[in-house]
């Protein structure tokens, strides 16, 4: 189930948000968890006991980690701390990545026989084992205490807004809020708000850009132009932001229905002047887990340059393979990494001195890149579509469907770039500033957004979701 669905729209938050202001303040959690269990369960029933086997395991050894700390017995608490993040390690790879490996080790003479298992991904596995680690290693560091409730720590790991797709929530940004986290209509108004916004994003933009791009990545190669190669990555560079921000936006917003406030996950990452900006603003709480779990323990800067260049290289390699079990990911981190290298030991300063334009152009130009290795795990098939954005292979500079293409989606494309910076949620907030008439005519915006939204779904089929297989 998908937040930008009608059965989760008029049936699931429906029925959550009513049994969930019904009961008692101490029974909450517990609706969460049943909830969000059944959320889970709606696409992939088989892999309820996945996630019920994770909570009782992260629950279990946070009270031994919290027990070695407070017995003052370091040995004991880091291994518990280490057994948790083993097993659930080892159940990311196993769903994740057992065929990516056993697909590799039989092209070696002699492992040809190594059978593969076609096993389905759990959905979200990837965004809710990070919240899981981030846990028992919180409490091993003792930035916060072990949870105690079952039915809140549950809670904690199901939590459906966020279950999914991200953003990745840390336990300790949210620990106060598991059992004392206040509501008010004026923070369930802006969920509503900051919701209906998402989804906007989600369906009206990310889709139609989506369908735009798949029409142009359907064309033969044979008929492919430069101009419709450059057309084509930049729909889906608008497509794959617009799909997972206005996911994330939606998740941020249903969390304040209920009480949380979960930090941003994007900044306007496409007004970035740099490679080093782009990752500040691009998928916050996943760049945040990978520095505060992995870069910083392994030394982060502390150690040298070479010692630093060798973390970073680290966190780009797990960056890009934590998207997916396919070479074209990994290449994307690594790439990701070249450039940053080449920013922190050479260009940034040059590019703080360069005209804002410039800069912008240049980390577009790699970003636009960038997404061109991520959205072709056929490789060769993604080099081929390089080569035709410069010409390399392409039948001519532009035709006239490419033309026409263009110049009937100008607006939108426009509509798309605006949209990408600041300047609209500057309006909106100067708007409805002015006077209650404004927000009331700002609330019927948000009303007619909602309405369109929904026609769309009712009237289309493309409603993909590019994360869900992350």
């Amino acid at each position: 189930m998908v937040f930008s669905s009608l059965e989760f729209l008029f049936l699931f938050l429906t029925v959550t948000l009513l049994v969930y202001y019904i009961v008692p303040l101490k029974l909450r959690n517990i609706v969460l968890l049943a909830f969000s269990l059944i959320f889970y369960g709606w696409g992939e029933p088989v892999y309820v006991f996945l996630m019920i086997f994770t909570i009782a395991v992260d629950y279990v050894f946070g009270l031994l980690v919290e027990r070695g700390q407070r017995l003052n017995n370091k040995k004991a608490a880091k291994t518990a701390m280490i057994s948790a993040v083993v097993i659930n390690l080892a159940i990311l790879g196993f769903f994740k990545y057992y065929d990516f490996f056993v697909a590799n080790l039989r092209l070696i003479p002699g492992l040809s026989g190594l059978p593969m298992l076609g096993l389905e991904l759990p959905i979200g596995i990837s965004f809710y084992t990070f919240q899981a680690l981030s846990y028992v290693i919180d409490v091993y560091r003792m930035d916060t205490g072990a949870q105690h409730n079952i039915a809140a720590f549950g809670a904690y790991v199901t939590l459906y807004p966020q279950l999914i797709a991200g953003p990745i929530v840390r336990y300790k940004d949210v620990d106060d809020q598991l059992t004392n986290r206040t509501h008010s209509l004026e923070l369930f108004a802006e969920g509503v708000r900051t919701f209906i916004a998402g989804m906007g994003k989600k369906i009206l933009l990310a889709n139609t850009a989506g369908a735009l791009w798949e029409t142009l990545k359907a064309t033969p190669t044979d008929s492919r132009t430069v101009a419709g190669a450059w057309l084509g990555i930049i729909l889906y560079t608008f497509q794959i932001y617009f799909d997972f921000s206005g996911y994330s936006d939606m998740a941020i917003g249903l969390g304040k229905m209920i009480g949380f406030r979960f930090l941003e996950n994007f900044n306007y990452p496409y007004i970035s002047t740099s490679i080093t900006d782009f990752w500040r603003r691009w998928h916050i709480s996943l760049s945040t887990w990978f520095r505060e779990y992995v870069y910083i323990p392994l030394g982060g800067n502390r150690r040298g340059k070479g010692r630093q260049i060798f973390n970073l290289l680290v966190v780009w390699f797990l960056t890009g393979f934590w998207h997916g079990a396919s070479w074209n990911y990994i290449l994307w981190g690594l790439y990701y990494f070249v450039l940053l290298m080449i920013e922190k030991l050479f260009l940034l300063d040059k590019l703080k001195k360069a005209p804002a334009f410039v800069t912008h152009i240049y980390t577009m130009f790699f970003v636009v890149i960038g997404w061109l290795l991520f959205v072709f795990e056929d490789l060769p098939a993604g080099m081929i579509w390089l080569g035709n954005m410069f010409g390399v292979g392409a039948t001519a500079l532009a035709n006239r469907a490419d033309l026409w293409q263009i110049v009937r989606n100008l607006p939108f494309l426009a509509i798309l770039a605006v949209a990408s910076t600041p300047l609209p949620k500057k309006l909106y907030e100067r708007f409805t500033s002015r006077s209650d008439a404004a927000k009331t005519v700002a609330s019927v915006g948000g009303v007619i957004v909602l309405l369109v939204s929904m026609a769309y779904l009712v009237d289309s089929s493309f409603n993909p979701f590019l994360y869900f297989r992350f």
